[in-house]
């Protein structure tokens, strides 16, 4: 296991604050209310190896497959449906979501091996990433790779507390299955738009490993 780059400045940040808190707690504190001296300590200290847990990337044999739609993300199934894409297709595709919570592994991963035709981020509000408008109405950034005649949208989605994604796709690049597209901080949500017809390999409430789990299979 690793720490994410994403992390490296609100890691170094919560140390500085983690240490300032517990000089405090030390000097001033404990002198005037020794009966919750502890109490802040183990607080302040679980607070901070949540801070390095959330950053964390373990170590995982991915799975590849040509043919294979691989999960973009860590999380649970919330979303599995047919739905109108007003942004790129503007026709019926297949939706599945991935809501993630504040413990999951919170980097996004390309689920197939394509060229990025579309990348493109939308400001937005911050609504709780279950929330069914959130694809629509929260920040997120938009991707489509092209393998092909298949093509896929991936869509990283803010939620009530994630307020900054990252992304690394740039048109005309080719994204390579499995490696990292980006990186949402502290909780949020992953929209898979996929062509009618796709087989889709999960169901409603399944837990998911990005990286690992077949969320569906391209058809020939």
């Amino acid at each position: 296991m690793h720490l994410h780059k994403e992390g490296f400045t609100t890691i170094l940040i919560s140390t500085i604050v983690f240490l300032a808190l517990q000089l405090i707690n030390i000097y001033v504190i404990k002198r005037m209310f020794p009966n919750i001296a502890l109490f802040l300590v183990i607080v302040v200290t679980v607070c901070f190896f949540i801070v390095i847990w959330f950053f964390r990337i373990p170590h995982r044999v991915h799975t590849k497959g040509e043919n294979l739609i691989v999960a973009p993300a860590d999380g649970k199934i919330v979303v599995i449906e047919e739905k109108i894409d007003n942004e790129y297709f503007k026709t019926k595709r297949i939706q599945v979501s991935i809501f993630m919570n504040p413990l999951n592994v919170h980097v996004q991963r390309y689920p197939i091996n394509g060229e990025i035709i579309y990348s493109k981020y939308h400001p937005g509000n911050y609504f709780i990433a279950s929330y069914p408008k959130s694809s629509d109405l929260n920040e997120r950034h938009s991707v489509v790779l092209k393998k092909g005649k298949f093509d896929i949208l991936v869509k990283q989605i803010a939620g009530a507390l994630a307020r900054r994604i990252v992304n690394y796709s740039h048109v005309g690049e080719q994204a390579v299955q499995n490696e990292e597209m980006g990186f949402i901080k502290f909780g949020s949500r992953v929209d898979l738009l996929l062509p009618l017809g796709t087989k889709i390999n999960v169901k409603m409430n399944e837990k998911v490993q990005g990286g690992i789990t077949v969320i569906g299979e391209i058809q020939p």
